[in-house]
């Protein structure tokens, strides 16, 4: 049965939803909602949730593409979206059921908690997100609304921006060294290390370190780099590089934990739905909601469905442990609720999924590794007892930022000419070549000179370039 609903009876729910968050120890931001209809949602979506943004045909393209799918009914929508802000704000489906909106009430607070608590979001200043990006969007406008720039020259610079925004650090919790203490490691590492037997020994030769070398330490953060270091880029460009990099340090933590953060809003909406003694009907209804959410995805990860297993696991590892953990771990030194509140503040996905995804939950899960071979999909490792490392080591290297290739300058001024020396910091896993390409391109249209990437290839190395001549490439020899 689909109750009818109104404002009042969410306002009513809502005190009591936030009733059991203080009751369970949640802590979190003042949230507010917003109740939508599904052409708002699918603007919120192709912006990224955000009730403002500066205009780029991409998101009208997102948009087009996510209405085009939902008229069709190929997908669905979002049952609500969380701004990362401070207060939070949440949209509402006008559409959704009277019990999908409490399901989702319930689910936005553990979100909100998340976004609050984890160390990933802690340099996001959630208090200015909102003002933040109605200034950017002002800012990006005025360019395009400028007669000596434009749309057009706006957007060809908006475009390589775009490509090249998550080429940047990753960990936010490993600060950033000035130069000048890049300086003192250099010239640090440039003394020979002590010799107890330096009275028989041969002096060491010193090797004084180039100071004057930009960058002194590889480089991650691509857009700033280019932004910094091109002469001829005119401010508004560079203020342009600015925001667009900004914007992606606001969205990186929630791509690092995001295996984490649905796992924990599930696991609380599913705590706080059943703590509310809800009518027969409204319990059965959530309770296929529910079960929809977080349900495996055959070939795939489902986050919800891996984040609520790893929660509901850890608790009862450290409430109820067996006799083989205990023998395995020790015995635990907390509680499980102490101890599931103490992993969301300070991990992310790629060291919850390492620390706490074990043999037994990978077996139980039923996860594999497959690859594709023309049409078909060959399974090639199952979380055996002798290929489940594999297979989770494989699952860590394709979270959070894990599938975006690390490439780092190395040199701003190679031969002496402006050329810019790239470097691919390889994994095991070869760039896709047209990828490469129209990286390089934009590369090369935001700094102004030849680029070059140095990677490798099937085992062998290759430096890519890219110039006036467009792209090419050449095989490394072993003596290089």
């Amino acid at each position: 049965m689909n109750r009818p609903w109104t404002i009042s009876d969410l306002e009513y729910w809502d005190d009591k939803i936030r009733e059991k968050v203080e009751e369970f120890g949640l802590s979190c931001f003042p949230q507010e909602f917003e109740v939508c209809d599904h052409e708002q949602m699918l603007g919120f979506m192709a912006y990224s949730g955000m009730p403002s943004h500066y205009p780029h045909w991409s998101y009208g393209k997102s948009y087009e593409k996510l209405k085009t799918l939902y008229d069709y009914g190929v997908s669905g929508l979002p049952y609500e979206m969380v701004i990362n802000s401070n207060p939070s704000l949440a949209y509402l489906m006008r559409g959704n059921s009277f019990c999908l909106q409490l399901l989702t009430i319930a689910h936005v607070y553990g979100h909100n908690d998340f976004f609050k608590n984890n160390f990933t979001f802690r340099e996001t200043r959630p208090e200015l997100t909102i003002d933040h990006f109605k200034v950017r969007a002002d800012r990006v406008r005025s360019y395009a609304e400028d007669p000596s720039i434009g749309i057009a020259k706006v957007e060809e610079v908006l475009d390589p921006a775009h490509a090249l925004s998550f080429q940047c650090r990753r960990n936010m919790a490993i600060r950033k060294l000035s130069r000048d203490e890049q300086e003192q490691q250099a010239i640090a590492a440039a003394q020979p290390p002590p010799d107890p037997f330096h009275r028989i020994h041969k002096p060491p030769t010193y090797a004084e370190p180039d100071l004057k070398k930009i960058p002194l330490q590889p480089e991650e953060d691509i857009l700033l780099f280019i932004r910094d270091h091109n002469p001829y880029m005119p401010e508004w460009q560079k203020d342009v590089l600015t925001i667009v990099h900004d914007e992606a340090q606001y969205f990186i933590p929630q791509i690092e934990t995001k295996i984490m953060n649905e796992g924990w809003a599930s696991y609380w909406h599913h705590q706080i739905m059943n703590s509310l003694e809800l009518p027969e009907d409204l319990h059965m209804e959530f309770l296929v909601h529910h079960n929809q959410v977080v349900r495996p995805h055959p070939g795939s990860i489902n986050p919800y469905y891996l984040g609520f297993k790893l929660w509901h696991d850890i608790r009862r590892r450290y409430d109820e442990p067996t006799p083989a953990e205990i023998e395995k771990y020790g015995e635990p030194d907390k509680s499980g609720t102490a101890q599931i509140f103490e992993v969301r503040e300070i991990d992310r996905d790629a060291s919850f999924l390492r620390r706490f995804l074990t043999e037994e939950l990978m077996r139980n899960m039923d996860m594999f590794e497959y690859q594709r071979k023309g049409e078909d999909i060959v399974v090639t490792q199952v979380s055996d007892e002798e290929h489940w490392r594999h297979v989770k080591e494989t699952l860590l290297r394709n979270v959070g930022t894990g599938t975006i290739p690390v490439i780092r300058v190395q040199d701003a001024d190679f031969q002496h000419n402006r050329l810019l020396y790239l470097k691919h910091e390889h994994d095991g896993r070869d760039l896709q070549m047209e990828y490469a390409e129209k990286t390089l391109a934009y590369v090369y249209q935001l700094w102004g000179r030849e680029v070059r990437l140095e990677t490798e290839i099937q085992g062998a190395g290759y430096i890519f370039s890219y110039g006036p001549d467009g792209f090419g490439q050449q095989r490394l020899s072993k003596s290089n």
